[in-house]
């Protein structure tokens, strides 16, 4: 593992959150080691940068967030590097397509009040992520039908769920005449029975996000070192010259080669920094 990493791109839930949703110890002070050395570091999350942020700041220093599965792309000093929206006109016929899911259906905004989260109804949520709804409740607003909501463009529209709707609701996906325009990212908590899929533009993700990031910035994808676990993350673990994978991983991505590290629980992230560092 060659020593000149100059970006390291960090996935937020299931890689630098342990199953409590706390940073470890030893993950905090590896990452601090290495901004201490020069290098930048990118998480790249598909929660809203909002949301984001209160995770950013645990970290102690300043840094670029990479949020909405690479919608957007922005500081934690607020400096927008770029975003990418959903065309309303596009979302209004994927709601109108997916009717039968608005119970799990929510849309994204790039705004920090309340309506950066519309939600018609969330009776097929509740149960998958209800803490979820209660920690971002200041910024849900209920709309009903959902589709009034649409006076501008989203950055992207989830479906929310068990494992069991979201199955169903990816069959319907398949069917929609507007899929070809489309990125379509999954992520899956098999032990909590979570599943989500964003509806974001054509070529939106966070391998997208981070390459152009680092081409502005001079930054090659061998000095690159990516840390994931789901399948959301596979673009970002492309991207990057040097991918890690948690030992917490979903299985399929087990099956891709990537250099394995530990859990979330033993501090996987802080594991795969140490192995860059020794070198």
């Amino acid at each position: 593992m060659p020593a000149d990493i100059r970006l390291l791109a960090l996935d937020i839930d299931g890689t630098l959150l342990n199953s409590q949703f706390v940073i470890g110890e030893a993950d905090l002070a590896a990452l601090r080691r290495l901004h201490d050395q020069g290098v930048h570091i990118m998480l790249c999350t598909g929660r809203r940068h909002t949301f984001a942020m209160p995770i950013a700041h645990l970290l102690g220093f300043e840094l670029w967030l990479c949020s909405s599965n690479g919608a957007v792309t922005r500081s934690t000093l607020g400096e927008t590097f770029h975003r990418e929206f959903l065309p309303a006109t596009v979302c209004k016929q994927l709601c109108a397509h997916m009717i039968e899911f608005r119970g799990g259906t929510v849309l994204t905004f790039d705004k920090d009040t309340r309506g950066a989260l519309v939600i018609e109804r969330d009776d097929d949520m509740q149960e998958s992520v209800g803490r979820w709804l209660a920690h971002n409740a200041n910024y849900i607003e209920y709309v009903s039908p959902i589709e009034n909501s649409l006076t501008e463009d989203p950055l992207q529209a989830m479906f929310c769920g068990s494992i069991e709707f979201v199955a169903r609701a990816e069959r319907r996906l398949r069917d929609f005449p507007l899929l070809p325009t489309l990125s379509i990212l999954k992520t899956q908590y098999d032990h909590r029975n979570l599943s989500m899929v964003d509806v974001l533009p054509l070529g939106v993700s966070k391998g997208h996000a981070l390459t152009r990031w680092a081409t502005a910035h001079g930054v090659t994808k061998d000095q690159i070192m990516a840390v994931g676990d789901n399948f959301n993350d596979v673009e970002m673990l492309a991207a990057a010259g040097h991918p890690f994978i948690m030992g917490n991983a979903c299985h399929e991505l087990k099956q891709n080669g990537y250099r394995l590290t530990l859990s979330n629980d033993e501090c996987g992230v802080a594991a795969a920094i140490d192995l860059v560092l020794s070198n």
